[in-house]
């Protein structure tokens, strides 16, 4: 009797063993930060599409560059920046544009201490009229803040409300209001070898106001993606970027507005290995 009662407190003990292994497993490694171990480049590809609201696509332009972390001195840059155009959906598109200004743009982004790139003067040597440029930085910093910043606060399926409601000042832009954007750890892969965290992220509804190159378009933007974030190291592998907006363009010498609809899909994956 005693020996049945021995065995059967060692299979409980077995099985709490294995539930706390499982708890673990399914947990984010809680207090860690990004590890650099040297300089790592991304290449950024974002591809935006012209339409009309019954889905008719108009033209598209596809941005790519080069994107290097950890640098010296907790520096970033850009490189290799270009923008090719196709003039409808099947079009093939033109020979690529270099964006001389983004070649060599560098700031500082590090744990401890950041550039603001909402300051005016942030992108001084740019065109007034560089919006998609603007982005390509501008959304690189949210992949890594949303990727890299809250592993303490995620739990596995559920959503995490990160902002309730947040209005953006874009210089020489116009006003971006993020409305609800929620994070959620969906599960786990590879990428580039690495175990990581699949991260969702989405925000639904979100006013904005452009008013640049003398046309004004107000409207509202969806965005929402995943990224994959190694556990080790926190570094992204690879992320995806989707934003459809909706609005009135308001064009000069127009009396009444277009809607117009654009469509963008990114992709944001390293080139060098960590």
């Amino acid at each position: 009797m005693s020996k049945k009662c021995h065995v059967t407190a060692a299979m409980v003990l077995a099985i709490l063993a294995s539930l706390e292994l499982q708890a673990q497993s399914w947990s984010l490694p809680q207090g860690a930060t990004v590890k650099d171990e040297g300089p790592r480049t991304y290449r950024f590809t974002v591809e935006y599409f012209m339409a009309n609201t019954r889905g008719e696509i108009t033209s598209r332009q596809r941005l790519t560059g080069e994107y290097t972390r950890a640098l010296p001195n907790g520096q970033v840059a850009w490189k290799n920046v270009s923008q090719a155009k196709a003039d409808s959906a099947t079009a093939p598109f033109g020979p690529p544009e270099r964006r001389e200004f983004m070649e060599g743009f560098h700031y500082r982004r590090s744990a401890k201490e950041s550039a603001d790139s909402m300051a005016p003067e942030f992108f001084k040597g740019f065109p007034p009229t560089a919006v998609y440029e603007r982005n390509l930085v501008w959304d690189t910093e949210m992949i890594e803040d949303f990727g890299q910043k809250h592993f303490d606060e995620l739990k596995l399926n559920r959503p995490y409300h990160m902002i309730a409601s947040q209005t953006i000042n874009l210089p020489d832009v116009g006003k971006f209001q993020n409305r609800d954007v929620q994070l959620e750890w969906v599960g786990k892969s590879q990428r580039n070898g690495k175990e990581c965290a699949v991260i969702g992220y989405s925000a639904f509804f979100n006013p904005l106001e452009i008013a640049n190159g003398g046309a004004d378009l107000k409207g509202r933007s969806h965005y929402w993606g995943q990224m994959w974030v190694s556990l080790t190291t926190r570094q992204i592998e690879f992320a995806t970027l989707n934003e459809d907006v909706m609005g009135e363009l308001k064009l000069p010498g127009q009396n009444a507005p277009l809607i117009i609809n654009v469509f963008r899909h990114g992709t944001f994956e390293p080139m060098t290995p960590e």
